[in-house]
């Protein structure tokens, strides 16, 4: 039925953020000039993991995968010549949110806007990090409580702030399946909730309940994603009114925006990613009952490396197309009493409703962690068992693999490449900011921040007043690290073998007589160094391997190449395997591999997997390391026959 007015396009974004905040600045300037109509800013992993540049656990990730803000400065260089008070701007950032929205608050004083008008969202949701994206600070209960910190100060000085954004963005990215991401995200939002109810008033709860907002993903199976996104607009409308009461209907309203899929694309024929994010677009547009109110697409070359600005602006594209040229938003539903859809939709949550009640048994989101952490683990190794056997088709992956080169890749490989020369420019300029500051006013800041912090007081008002004394995100963190502790999040990755061994017989007869020949299990190192918390290649990887047979090591993620050395020496390691996404691989290999040498263990065989384009896979090999993986090679038992093969006694591939 048409629509009698028509709809309003939802806010087009583009995630962008690299380098250096000056060059970001210039990025979203011109992105706003083509027709961007809010902000989506991505930080570097150390300031997403509340480090300093010139920490140790940033060397080789700063301004990697995002923008570094270490300081107030950064923060008014990020946004020169941006009118905050005209801007809706979205901040992926979690464990550092309080800290990033003050130095923004801070900012949008200096342009003399109204605070009580800023409008966008900090991500802001811990549960997610300890799940599958890794960017976590300080344990659970403290991190909860931060985030209501966040809630509650926005609810009183920038109301149409979005405090917190519960993300099930990242849980598809883990693996999980539909019902997975509508149970896990909608139990993180009542942990939020419940931890929020007793700070308001009652009468003000509902509108506090009004002000989450969700980030979710939309996969390949598009109408499976489309009938998802309706299960979560009537799951969440059902928690609002029957969970928490809350009568008005505005209040219950799920309001949500979107990234598509990333998992899905394809080093292999990439430009074929096109059309997946094109079909992938159209499960959360489709549908106006359950239509995203702000959608960021991935560039086609995100399995290769850091898009360039064309390829965001090809993306943007893609949305102005659908929003401007075509007809769409122009009709009501067009999915209102289908038959398929509402079965879909009614199963969807049949599955998320045992799953939330499974949950509830456990005592909540937070109890449950590792529960939901070792079933995204499972559910990715299905998929990925899927694929390796040919069930689910991938083209250009399992079928239909012979293809033209891509002209889309010539000259300068496709990618952009941030310059190594950014990361000592950067602690130039951290060094003279903290030499240009009253160190009496940081100190001061510092004092009243740790103790608002160790006497469960709001942090936001503190934070503000140390953004504004020239306090820095590695400083801001170290008080929370003091005050709370740090945290080691679950691996989901259990010790013994899996009753999933089919197809696994000959490996484990090769694992066995490696073995016999070694003396001992052939013992596998899996490290994550660096700051990159994408672990599902690492948990995989040791999964298999562990499947195999292997004797595996895996502690998990943010490792310096010191620690996974002494644990090669420690554990008398035969293989290490290093996976690194953020494009740090060249630094953190270097420097593990001159240290390897260092410790007597030049001949322990390394390989390396990762995000890594073919003249950096060259430098590697140089450098030593035995073999080098990315996402093309899917096929796991291929990567376990290299390590028998690696780790035989008489080998000689690792020289």
């Amino acid at each position: 039925m048409l629509h009698p007015q028509k709809d309003r396009p939802w806010l087009i974004r583009t995630y962008a953020g690299h380098s250096t905040a000056s060059a970001s600045n210039a990025l979203y300037r011109d992105n706003l000039a083509k027709g961007q109509t809010g902000l989506s800013v991505a930080f570097d992993l150390p300031t997403q993991t509340g480090y300093d540049s010139d920490h140790i656990l940033s060397r080789g990730e700063v301004g990697k995968v995002g923008v570094p803000v270490g300081h107030l400065g950064d923060m008014r260089a990020l946004f020169k010549d941006i009118p905050l008070d005209q801007m809706n701007t979205s901040m992926t950032i979690n464990a550092t949110a309080p800290w990033l929205l003050s130095l923004y608050i801070a900012v949008a004083e200096e342009q003399g806007a109204d605070i009580s008008a800023l409008q966008g969202t900090v991500q802001n949701d811990l549960i997610k990090e300890y799940l599958s994206r890794g960017t976590y600070i300080c344990p659970p209960a403290p991190s909860m409580k931060m985030i209501a910190d966040v809630a509650e100060y926005c609810y009183t000085h920038v109301p149409k702030w979005n405090p917190m954004n519960v993300c099930s963005y990242h849980l598809q990215e883990a693996g999980a399946t539909p019902e997975q991401e509508l149970s896990f995200a909608l139990a993180t939002a009542t942990a939020v909730l419940d931890a929020l109810k007793p700070r308001v008033p009652a009468e003000d709860f509902p509108a506090l309940v009004g002000r989450i907002s969700f980030f979710v993903n939309a996969g390949i199976r598009f109408v499976t994603e489309m009938c998802k996104m309706r299960a979560f607009v009537d799951l969440w409308d059902e928690i609002c009114k029957n969970r928490y009461g809350v009568e008005d209907a505005k209040y219950r309203r799920f309001r949500y925006g979107v990234q598509v899929n990333s998992l899905g694309l394809t080093e292999q024929q990439p430009e074929n990613n096109v059309y997946r994010i094109l079909i992938e677009m159209l499960a959360v547009t489709l549908s106006k009952k359950a239509r995203a109110r702000a959608v960021q697409l991935p560039a086609w070359n995100e399995a290769l490396g850091l898009p360039r600005p064309w390829d965001q602006q090809w993306s943007m594209r893609m949305q102005q197309i659908m929003a401007y040229e075509t007809d769409l938003l122009e009709f009501d539903d067009l999915f209102d009493g289908n038959p398929a859809v509402d079965a879909k939709v009614e199963a969807l949550k049949t599955g998320a409703r045992a799953e939330l009640a499974n949950i509830d048994r456990m005592g909540g989101a937070i109890s449950a962690i590792d529960y939901m952490k070792g079933r995204l683990v499972d559910s990715n190794a299905e998929r990925l068992g899927r694929i390796e056997a040919g069930e689910t088709i991938v083209v250009g992956v399992n079928k239909w693999q012979k293809g033209e080169p891509s002209p889309l890749m010539t000259g300068d490989g496709g990618i952009m490449v941030v310059d190594p020369a950014v990361e000592a420019e950067q602690i130039d300029r951290l060094n003279a900011w903290r030499g240009a500051r009253d160190q009496a006013a940081v100190d001061a800041a510092l004092t009243e921040l740790r103790s608002a912090a160790a006497e469960s007081r709001n942090i936001m008002p503190a934070s503000i007043k140390a953004a504004k004394a020239g306090v820095t995100t590695g400083e801001w963190a170290a008080e929370m690290r003091k005050v709370h502790g740090e945290y080691r999040g679950p691996t989901g990755v259990a010790a013994g073998q899996s009753n999933k061994t089919e197809g696994l017989d000959d490996l484990r007869d090769a694992v066995d007589a490696v073995s016999d020949k070694l003396g001992r299990r052939l013992k596998f190192l899996v490290g994550k160094p660096g700051l990159d918390g994408h672990s599902n290649g690492a948990e995989q990887i040791a999964v298999r391997a562990r499947d195999c047979g292997m004797d595996i090591a895996y502690e998990g993620i943010r490792l310096t190449p010191t620690e996974i050395v002494t644990a090669a020496v420690q554990d008398g390691a035969h293989v290490v395997g290093l996976s690194i996404l953020s494009g740090s691989h060249i630094p953190l290999v270097e420097d593990l591999m001159t240290q390897m040498r260092d410790a007597g263990l030049g001949h322990i065989p390394v390989i390396v997997g990762g995000i890594i384009p073919d003249d950096d896979a060259d430098r590697l090999r140089t450098m030593g390391v035995a073999r080098v993986y990315t996402p093309k090679d899917f096929e796991l038992n291929m990567i376990m026959q290299d390590i028998v093969t690696l780790a035989e006694p008489s080998s000689k591939a690792a020289e």
